[in-house]
């Protein structure tokens, strides 16, 4: 499959090197349109409320949703959590969380709690713990540092 695609790559660069119009077009459009935070937002919403999703396909949307470079606004973790709950999987929606709060990077000391305070209502709702009420901020196994009093 890489192999077809980086051959369509390079027929299609070596077109438009050439000057033929029509490929040159045709390379431009595999770009796309660009959409809005807002219709991004909307996008995965419609994706993780859609009635009939399994486990299978929500593990897809956040695989790709982590995979970006961005972290997952409020509600389409809200979304998210909601479409673990329908097909009953405390796992997943635990590993959702840790994934979202990862993707805070050097902001995590701001921004996650930004995001905890925005979705512990819906977590309630549905009777979800968060990582820090399990104990999993911390590993189990830690050693006190040697350099801590």
């Amino acid at each position: 499959m890489l192999s077809i695609t980086a051959r369509n790559l390079a027929s299609a660069l070596r077109g438009s090197l050439v000057g033929t119009s029509s490929r040159v077009a045709a390379v431009r459009c595999l770009h796309g349109t660009e959409e809005s935070a807002e219709e991004f937002d909307k996008r995965y919403e419609k994706y993780f409320s859609r009635d009939g999703i399994d486990g299978w396909e929500i593990r897809k949307g956040m695989n790709d949703l982590l995979g970006m470079d961005l972290v997952p606004s409020p509600k389409i973790i809200e979304a998210g959590l909601r479409a673990t709950r329908r097909v009953n999987d405390i796992a997943l929606a635990i590993r959702w969380l840790e994934g979202c709060k990862d993707k805070c990077g050097d902001q995590k000391a701001t921004l996650y709690p930004y995001l905890l305070e925005k979705i512990t209502p819906t977590l309630q709702e549905l009777g979800i713990p968060t990582i820090e009420e399990l104990g999993y901020d911390k590993p189990e196994l830690a050693l006190k540092s040697v350099y801590d009093a």
